[in-house]
């Protein structure tokens, strides 16, 4: 079954959102570790610096493999 590029969009978006949701999380438990210090609001911009190049990432990927498998 072929995926339309508004679903692989989508997916793309939901993977991100629950992606930075994991990394703000993960970044407040590991930067400790590290001897870094961030407030919340820093943790929200980080995460938010990388969503953009992921969404386009996930996009171009999920694209690219839709259409490796109508070959």
């Amino acid at each position: 079954m072929k995926q339309s590029r508004l679903m692989s969009l989508v997916e793309a978006i939901t993977n991100v959102i629950v992606g930075y949701g994991l990394a703000v999380v993960t970044q407040i438990i590991v930067f400790p570790w590290f001897g870094l210090e961030a407030a919340l609001g820093e943790h929200l911009a980080i995460g938010l610096a990388f969503v953009g190049i992921s969404l386009v990432r996930n996009y171009l990927l999920r694209r690219l493999f839709a259409r490796l498998q109508l070959r």
